[in-house]
């Protein structure tokens, strides 16, 4: 919750973002108040307080509280560490273990057991399944499609926005194109998950939540990971993308059952052989 506020800072309104503001600085205080004690320290309306809970994906208040609470009784806080210019390695090796851990623990707790239940099942019955990421997120899609081409399912990773573009208007009904982005507000990105929809083809999207590409998708699993691309290429995120990758993968082949079993042998076997002996 702490991870989405911060996602979301810079795109509500300032009134909100003070409260925002107010919730960061006091997590521990703010979910032993009322809305209206809430409010009144924070020095906005209630109205306010409510337009923020629904901007963080809650149904209230009281849901607001509910996985605030969650979140600060998992025993990892938020970290707000950036590398800074003066840090020794071994500073810069604690911030980024720390921040990679807090945001690894944010998004199990973030993540819906239904959303990865759709996720699974829209993967699992999938005709061809495309994977479509620009820059860092392209990286990741070429990596969790190397883990699903072993599935028995026809698989491609495009990390050209082109490419991914034109590809997504040749798939069809029963196809799925899983979106990965950061930010999930890159135009070619948007285009490319229009598109896919556009011809009647599922978007599983991998990205921020309140974002236009989570919006859009069909299905999407959730990473708010707060980075300063300004001070270093994204790092957190692209943890968390690889880490949902790698669920998705174990989901869909435990729910492709014994069947996938007997191919996953062969395909290590041939692995096996092309090692030396010790």
């Amino acid at each position: 919750m702490l991870a989405r506020i911060e996602a979301i800072r810079d795109r509500i309104r300032p009134s909100e973002a003070r409260l925002g503001d107010y919730v960061l600085a006091r997590p521990h205080e703010v979910i032993t108040l009322s809305m209206a004690e809430m409010a009144a320290r924070a020095g906005v309306s209630e109205p306010t307080v409510a337009r923020f809970c629904t901007a963080l994906g809650c149904s209230g208040f009281r849901e607001f509280k509910i996985k605030l609470a969650q979140n600060l009784a998992g025993g990892v806080p938020f970290i707000h560490q950036d590398v800074n210019p003066g840090d020794t390695p071994a500073d810069v090796a604690g911030k980024l273990f720390d921040r990679t851990i807090a945001t690894l623990v944010q998004a199990r707790n973030g993540t819906s057991p239904s959303a990865i239940e759709r996720a699974t099942d829209l993967l699992a019955t999938a005709r061809r399944i495309e994977f479509y990421g620009s820059g860092n997120s392209g990286i990741v899609a070429q990596d969790i499609q190397h883990k699903f081409f072993r599935l028995g399912i026809p698989t491609v990773a495009y990390n050209d926005p082109h490419v991914f573009n034109m590809s997504a208007l040749t798939l069809g009904p029963g196809d799925v194109a899983v979106v990965i982005s950061n930010s999930g507000r890159t135009r070619d990105i948007l285009e490319s998950a229009r598109n896919v929809l556009s011809v009647g083809a599922s978007v599983l999207a991998l990205t921020r939540a309140d974002s236009p590409l989570a919006r859009l998708a069909s299905a999407c699993l959730f990473a708010d990971a707060p980075e300063d691309a300004d001070v270093y290429s994204p790092m957190a995120s692209r943890i968390t993308h690889l880490v949902l990758g790698d669920i998705l993968t174990v989901a869909v082949a435990l729910r492709k059952g014994e069947a996938l079993q007997k191919r996953l042998e062969l395909a290590k076997r041939a692995v096996r052989q092309r090692r030396e002996a010790d």
